[in-house]
């Protein structure tokens, strides 16, 4: 079982992209779960997220993957999106089934600290890194369910990488938020709490901000505090993980 006690307290971290753009807002704004979570998605506007999909992995990316991490890591990513491509073809998957999917296929991978994994503090994996090494922190598993989510064809729009603070264990830590509707209550996927739950039951997080690809958002805000290539200025972690994804699938 993957045990997020292990994760290092990021926010405290000089070199963390955490650090860098919010300092300690958290103090300021982490007062009420569900307010926070909710406040971060009512004024969003739907730009066009230009990531790119892993709903098909070509041949040619695919021989580069078995080459960097083996037969065995190339057949599971090949499986992996060959899932996504089946979700976003069926007419009938709801989002329910979309979410359960990416929370549980993510949630089984190795907790690995990214000093042990990457030889650095701190390191945001692309999925197929993440699939290919099958390991990974509650960064690298949030991605992944992110992109799994938008591989299948789910808006970005009701998505929100969030960071929180894990209050019983008094650590940074990372989920994914998922919104209905803009106004609608979210429900957290995490490694955790493995159970999809609403915000307003996860009274042990408290939200800092929140990022997808049309934006960020800090917590408790309805300003968008960046968007389009202010995104990977305000967290260069985010603007080195897409052109990494975009070199892996060329």
């Amino acid at each position: 079982m993957v045990i997020a006690a292990s994760y290092s307290l990021s926010i405290l971290s000089g070199n963390s992209d955490f650090y860098k753009f919010f300092g300690k807002v958290c103090v300021q704004y982490c007062n009420k779960t569900y307010g926070i979570f909710l406040s971060a998605a009512v004024v969003f506007s739907s730009i066009a997220d230009a990531a790119p999909s892993y709903r098909h992995i070509n041949g040619k990316a695919l021989i580069a993957i078995e080459k960097a991490y083996g037969k065995t890591a190339k057949n599971r990513i090949a499986r992996w999106s060959q899932t996504l491509d089946s979700f976003a073809s069926s007419e009938s998957a709801s989002d329910g089934e979309l979410t359960r999917f990416a929370n549980d296929y993510f949630n089984q991978i190795e907790w690995k600290w990214d000093i042990d994994h990457w030889g650095v503090e701190d390191y945001w994996a692309t999925p197929v890194e993440t699939l290919g090494t099958y390991a990974g922190d509650c960064e690298d598993f949030s991605i992944g369910k992110y992109f799994s989510l938008i591989g299948m064809g789910m808006d970005t729009n009701k998505l929100r990488i969030t960071y929180v603070k894990a209050l019983e264990l008094n650590l940074a830590h990372m989920v994914l938020a998922y919104y209905p509707t803009p106004r609608s209550e979210p429900l957290i996927l995490d490694n955790i709490n493995r159970t999809i739950l609403p915000a307003s039951q996860r009274t042990d997080l408290l939200p800092v901000y929140g990022f997808n690809g049309d934006g960020i958002w800090l917590a408790k805000s309805t300003k968008r505090m960046a968007s389009g290539n202010n995104i990977a200025k305000s967290l260069p972690s985010w603007g080195r993980l897409n052109k990494r994804m975009r070199k892996e699938l060329l």
